[in-house]
């Protein structure tokens, strides 16, 4: 691992327990065990830490959708799997990072937010449209609108305002939103299906 991918590493293991604004640079220099001199040849300031953090883990979560997507055999099947890789995701993202993220890193919040349109949209418009074609996703269903709503459930799901952080477990809340619409997206075919894995993996 080189200077730079290990500086990422350490703002992220930072940053997930404790937020964004309370992690310092002389933090990261000292949990690395190097001088805050080596992290300033790379990355001129914290903000520039965060967007570099951001890209990286924005082109993770592309390639690990792709590769659900390849290993999956139908529809169904990429839901649960998408469904198991967001909660490994969110089980590990502390809710503050995202406060923390939306005002005090703009231009980081800023490359989240046009992925989350262009990506995940994109993905989401193509994964509906394939289950449609399959049949497990019902015909009538808008795929432009179901895709813009569920990428912005997500983010809802993120409102401390919405889900004070004191109430409700993060995990918990974006599971029964991902529940939510999943089964209401199905056609009875899929709908046996998403039971079917469901159970299994309840088990």
């Amino acid at each position: 691992m080189g200077q730079i991918d290990r500086i990422i590493q350490g703002g992220e293991d930072l940053f997930l327990t404790a937020g964004i604004k309370s992690v310092t640079m002389d933090d990261i220099a000292k949990h690395l065990g190097m001088s805050k001199k080596t992290i300033y040849q790379f990355f001129k300031d914290k903000n520039e830490l965060v967007i570099a953090l951001v890209k990286k883990k924005l082109q993770q979560d592309e390639d690990q959708m792709c590769a659900i997507m390849l290993k999956s055999e139908n529809v169904i099947e990429e839901m649960i799997n998408m469904m198991k890789c967001s909660q490994e995701i969110f089980s590990r993202i502390n809710p503050i990072v995202i406060h923390d993220l939306q005002k005090y890193h703009p231009e980081a919040w800023q490359h989240f937010q046009t992925f989350k349109a262009n990506v995940i949209v994109h993905t989401l418009e193509e994964l509906l449209t394939k289950g449609i074609k399959q049949g497990y996703i019902r015909p009538d269903i808008d795929v432009k609108i179901m895709a813009r709503m569920r990428v912005n459930q997500v983010e809802m799901g993120f409102n401390s305002n919405i889900f004070p952080i004191a109430e409700f477990s993060t995990w918990k809340v974006q599971y029964q939103l991902l529940e939510h619409f999943n089964f209401g997206i199905c056609t009875l075919k899929g709908y046996k299906l998403l039971n079917e894995f469901k159970n299994i993996n309840d088990e």
